[in-house]
């Protein structure tokens, strides 16, 4: 059966950088290691860790805008052969999307640059004045990604054997379950590798054209890996 939907992690698979978040925090010669912690360990919600979030930055610059964080990630550079795999993805009229945690600002950005479909990422509401308010935008809850892809699925008719997926972590993992392809691209760790059908290991994106463009997924010996 064909693939015709691929759902696509954004940072450390599309982006060349491991959080869009971290960035920023970078920029402003900061970071978000107790926040972090406390999120991992399920004692606060997405909606706290955006709101920590702000608050670093907020002490660098009180009045922080959405155009401050669109020029701050302005210089993130796509993953190498990012325009070749979607140029190949649309000659086949395979359907994408974006289905990330990180910043909205950027995923539009790259939403937009690579012709990507469908673009869900999180971020915050603004007031009158294109500020950052205290109230975020959760369009993906980090921990359930699967539930987005499912989503997405039904709104497009789509089951799940004509759907694949790419990432990178092991929050990608339940987009892999709700796929015939998981493809684990640069995967960080051996969870991600056992759970994914195909592993690519070279910084390159054309390498995950083949898994997304073979007609079947018959791999009787485990995932199968390139690069």
């Amino acid at each position: 059966m064909r693939i015709r939907f691929v759902a696509f992690d954004m940072d450390g698979t599309l982006l060349d950088v491991s959080s869009s978040w971290a960035e920023v925090h970078r920029f402003f010669g900061d970071q978000n290691t107790e926040a972090l912690q406390l999120f991992l360990t399920d004692r606060i919600d997405d909606h706290e860790f955006l709101q920590r979030d702000l608050a670093l930055w907020r002490r660098h610059r009180p009045h922080i805008t959405e155009q401050d964080l669109v020029s701050i990630l302005a210089s993130v550079p796509l993953m190498p052969g990012a325009h070749e795999l979607f140029d190949a993805l649309h000659a086949r009229g395979i359907r994408t999307a974006i289905v990330s945690g990180g910043l909205d600002v950027i995923a539009q950005r790259i939403g937009r640059e690579l012709g990507i479909d469908r673009v869900l990422a999180n971020g915050f509401v603004l007031d009158g004045h294109g500020r950052l308010t205290n109230e975020g935008i959760i369009r993906v809850p980090i921990k359930r990604k699967g539930d987005v892809v499912a989503g997405l699925q039904r709104e497009f008719g789509l089951s799940k054997e004509e759907c694949a997926a790419v990432g990178n972590s092991e929050i990608d993992v339940g987009m892999f379950e709700r796929s015939r392809i998981g493809v684990a691209f640069l995967p960080e760790d051996d969870f991600v590798r056992r759970r994914a059908t195909h592993i690519i290991t070279e910084k390159d994106l054309r390498r995950v054209i083949g898994p997304l463009t073979e007609e079947s997924d018959e791999h009787p010996n485990g995932p199968q890996s390139t690069g």
